[in-house]
C-alpha cells in the first residue's frame, strides 16, 4: 500500500492475537497437539482456529461430539495456553499504536479469556486497555458479533462509529457484522473482506480530531 487512507471514529475495538500479540507459536504448539490426540489434520486444523474460542472450533472439526466435552476440552487447553507463553511477542507497532491510545475511548475484544488475555498482553509488554471483553463476556464466539457489540455498548459508541482492528477471517467477518469499518492487520487479512489492510501496526497512526472524533491514518 502506498496511498494513505484516513479514517474518522468514535472509538477502536482491538482483537488481541495476530492483531497486537504475535502468539502464532503457541497456538500452533497447542492445536498440533489436540489435532495429533484426535486424529486429525494439523495443518486443516490450524487453517479454522484462529480467531475463534476453542469450543466454536472444535465444533467445527468435530460436528458430531456434544457441546458439553467443546467446553471441558476448550477449559483444558485455554490452561495449556496460559502456561505457555514460549514466544509470544508484540505484533510490530503494537506498543506504539497503545500509547496513542491514551485518552481515546477504545477496547480489546478477544476470544481469549482473562487469564490468558493478562498472559500474553503481559508477556508481550503491552498495557491492557481499561475495557476488555473477554470470553467470559459474551456468550458466542467470533465470527457472532456480540463482542464487537458488547464493546461498543461498553464504551457508549454507536457501532457505526466504531473501528475495529483484526487479523482472522472470523474476527473480521465478526466485526462486519456488527456494523463497523475493519482495518485488517497481517498478511492473511489480505484474504478477508476488510476495508483495509495493513502489514503491521507501524503502519496506522491516530490522533484525536476534536468533537470526539478519531482520525485513523492507515498507509
Amino acid at each position: 500500500m502506498t496511498a494513505t487512507t484516513v479514517l474518522t471514529a468514535r472509538a477502536l475495538l482491538l482483537d488481541m492475537d495476530g492483531t497486537l500479540v504475535d502468539s502464532h507459536a503457541v497456538v500452533e504448539r497447542i492445536w498440533r497437539r489436540w489435532s495429533e490426540r484426535h486424529g486429525l489434520d494439523a495443518d486443516e486444523v490450524m487453517k479454522v482456529v484462529h480467531g475463534r474460542q476453542g469450543y466454536a472450533s472444535m465444533a467445527l472439526l468435530l460436528p458430531g461430539r456434544p457441546m458439553e466435552q467443546n467446553h471441558a476440552d476448550n477449559a483444558r487447553m485455554l490452561a495449556e495456553e496460559t502456561a505457555d507463553v514460549e514466544g509470544v511477542v508484540p505484533i510490530l507497532g503494537a506498543a506504539e499504536f497503545l500509547a496513542s491510545l491514551r485518552g481515546l475511548p477504545h477496547a480489546l475484544v478477544t476470544s481469549a479469556d482473562v487469564a490468558l488475555s493478562t498472559a500474553r498482553m503481559g508477556a508481550a509488554g503491552l498495557e491492557l486497555p481499561e475495557v476488555r471483553i473477554t470470553a467470559e463476556s459474551v456468550g458466542a464466539s467470533k465470527p457472532d458479533p456480540e463482542g464487537f457489540l458488547k464493546g461498543a455498548a461498553e464504551l457508549g459508541i454507536a457501532p457505526a462509529d466504531c473501528i475495529v482492528f483484526e487479523d482472522s477471517g472470523a474476527g473480521i467477518a465478526a466485526g462486519r457484522a456488527a456494523g463497523m469499518r475493519v482495518v485488517g492487520v497481517g498478511p492473511q487479512a489480505g484474504f478477508h473482506q476488510a476495508d483495509v489492510v495493513v502489514r503491521d501496526l507501524r503502519e496506522v497512526r491516530v490522533e484525536a480530531a476534536g468533537g470526539g472524533e478519531i482520525r485513523v491514518c492507515v498507509g
